[in-house]
């Protein structure tokens, strides 16, 4: 069994110069709940090719790491009660082990980049925890963003992390952060996290250009693209922010502590505000889709 299938159309587009964005699996297989989940997917899908864009959905099926899942496969991923959280160290694992697994923001741009895919769009990344300096618990997305080569598009990383200690880690790591219309850094719910970046792009024309600069001086990060909700979708920033801090006390209270955090802090936030953070994750999510369409598109033409 070959370790990466490449869809034909994917392979084909690829081949051929056509825009191409890869999308992550974690988001319907552990993201969101069902029947959201799949139909997210479903639309996420439906909204590229509308635009002109080949979607690439990435995933393990069987231990197979997949780009460009076919619906089924998507369906059953997203109506899989054992499916498994897979980022780059799991995927040999998950392959001696034929397991079925939804891929994290790491082992997604891993994939896409393997498969020649430049673009990758996600709903927000991982980065330092709270509490880092005691726990050294970071994200290995972190690592993934400084040896990956393409351009991910997010909502800035997840509101419940270090959100300043996870932007100097990616200065640290030489990884290129520029803000989509904007210097405000944004707060996955939120459209500013109250953190400021150097530099805003005003057009995909100019991705592509930064894009074109980094591969002439042959270096090997991420071009990361943060795109911000729209203020009028955004979350409250005074209910998050009550909320964060309620989730973070139940979190220690329970002794909620590892990789359990994560999903223990966004399913107490979307549980205290009434489903209101699903929606808002979900509105996240199609605004960077589009983005990276657009994006695709121009490094297409180049």
């Amino acid at each position: 069994m070959n370790a990466i299938r490449i869809s034909d159309e994917v392979q084909e587009a690829v081949a051929a110069g056509k825009p191409v964005l890869a999308l992550e699996s974690t988001i319907f297989t552990h993201g969101l709940p069902r029947p959201r989940n799949l139909q997210v997917a479903t639309e996420s899908e439906a909204q590229l090719r509308a635009a002109g864009v080949v979607p690439a959905t990435i995933g393990v099926i069987g231990g197979q790491l997949v780009v460009g899942l076919s619906t089924a496969e998507i369906e059953a991923l997203s109506n899989d009660d054992t499916v498994v959280k897979a980022s780059i160290r799991d995927l040999p694992i998950a392959a001696a082990k034929k397991l079925n697994a939804g891929t994290t923001v790491a082992a997604t741009a891993f994939a896409a980049h393997a498969a020649g895919i430049r673009v990758f769009s996600t709903g927000g990344l991982g980065g330092v925890h709270q509490g880092a300096a005691e726990t050294f618990d970071e994200s290995a997305d972190l690592g993934a963003l400084a040896s990956l080569p393409i351009v991910v598009v997010s909502a800035g990383v997840k509101s419940i992390l270090d959100i300043g200690l996870t932007l100097e880690r990616l200065e640290t790591l030489n990884v290129p952060v520029v803000g989509w219309k904007t210097t405000d850094y944004p707060g996955f719910y939120i459209t500013d996290s109250g953190h400021d970046i150097e530099y805003s792009v005003d057009s995909t024309d100019e991705i592509a250009d930064i894009v074109a600069s980094r591969d002439a001086l042959k270096l090997s990060a991420t071009v990361l693209v943060a795109n911000p909700i729209p203020a009028d979708k955004q979350l409250p920033p005074e209910t998050l922010e009550k909320v964060l801090v309620e989730a973070n006390a139940a979190a220690a209270e329970a002794n909620i502590i590892g990789h359990d955090t994560t999903p223990f802090l966004l399913d107490y936030i979307q549980k205290a505000t009434q489903g209101e953070s699903l929606e808002v994750n979900i509105e996240v999510y199609r605004n960077n889709v589009a983005l990276g369409a657009g994006i695709a598109r121009s490094l297409s033409n180049r």
